[in-house]
């Protein structure tokens, strides 16, 4: 995907912004029996723990795996909303990071960092073209995919997978990397199913090549910063696309994400939630198999029939 916003389109997109009347007073709830030390020594179970916005520790086969890790307390000139669910200290040792895009939301270089001082071999799985920023940020151990390129980590295997997005980090950077999701999943001969981090996108066919390739147990898939739609469709899902993305890769558990941290755009958390559960509402969808995770809460694969977390 190509961005083709003009800049008349930012000034429109950022005089509605002004315009409407936002209720952030909703915040995402913090988990209060956050499991930092089950994680600190896991090493058989499968776990998802949501961090905030798109940033996870994901558990697999004895490797601990950050997705986008982002701990920033501003994004441009707005502060934070909500606290991270984990500080970088409660974190295990991290054995490697994805990242989906360039983006500042989802590329905290200062995190990145942070954590290769707790790791000096942390290993680095991005797109392709963005390998050469990491590696003049001080990074080793980094390896570039392109869509449905893949490698095989010990006792599992990470797929870089497509999305609709952009990426732009400068003023001369504009698409000079790609963008995608990760889906991690168990070695031929383990058992488990996949986790598919979709990163940021919008809405497209790619959903049903994902779901015909990997056996889905959890999806993570992001619900925000769609509003005004004119401007944010290509980019990000609203919820009901969100919804129809959970049925077209057919995983068995919908974890929400890209929501409660940043205003990015014109819409609210709790707007996002409201209508993500009024299409599931509407579909008929079974309610367990919606997972609203509070922050720093860890889920384990399997989710048992019945875990559906209510904000």
């Amino acid at each position: 995907m190509r961005n083709t916003k003009t800049l008349r389109d930012m000034r429109k997109w950022r005089k509605q912004k002004r315009l409407k009347i936002r209720d952030y007073s909703y915040q995402v709830p913090q988990c209060e029996n956050k499991q930092i030390e089950y994680l600190r020594s896991n090493r058989t179970e499968t776990t998802v723990t949501w961090i905030g916005h798109s940033s996870f520790l994901v558990q697999m086969a004895g490797m601990n795996l950050l997705f986008d890790p982002v701990w920033a307390e501003r994004m441009g000139l707005e502060k934070r909303l909500t606290e991270p669910g984990l500080r970088v200290s409660d974190l295990p040792r991290i054995d490697g990071v994805a990242l989906s895009h360039s983006h500042y939301d989802h590329m905290d270089l200062s995190a990145l960092k942070r954590s290769l001082r707790m790791n000096h071999q942390l290993q680095m799985f991005v797109p392709e073209g963005l390998g050469g920023k990491l590696l003049s940020s001080g990074f080793h151990r980094v390896t570039e995919l392109g869509w449905w390129g893949k490698l095989r980590l010990p006792g599992l295997e990470l797929h870089f997978v497509p999305a609709q997005h952009w990426t732009r980090r400068t003023l001369f950077d504009i698409n000079r990397s790609h963008w995608g999701g990760w889906v991690l999943q168990p070695s031929r001969d383990g058992h488990g199913k996949a986790v598919y981090f979709a990163g940021d996108t919008g809405y497209f066919p790619g959903f049903k090549l994902i779901g015909e390739r990997f056996d889905i147990g959890m999806a993570l898939l992001p619900i925000g910063a769609y509003d005004p739609e004119w401007f944010m469709h290509m980019q990000h899902m609203n919820p009901e696309e969100a919804v129809q993305a959970f049925l077209d890769c057919g995983a068995d558990q919908f974890i929400p994400m890209h929501y409660g941290a940043y205003k990015l755009s014109n819409d609210t958390p709790l707007e996002a939630l409201n209508r993500l559960k009024a299409e599931w509402k509407r579909r008929g969808l079974k309610p367990e198999k919606l997972c609203l995770l509070k922050l720093g809460e860890t889920v384990k694969e399997p989710i048992f029939a019945g875990h559906r977390v209510h904000h």
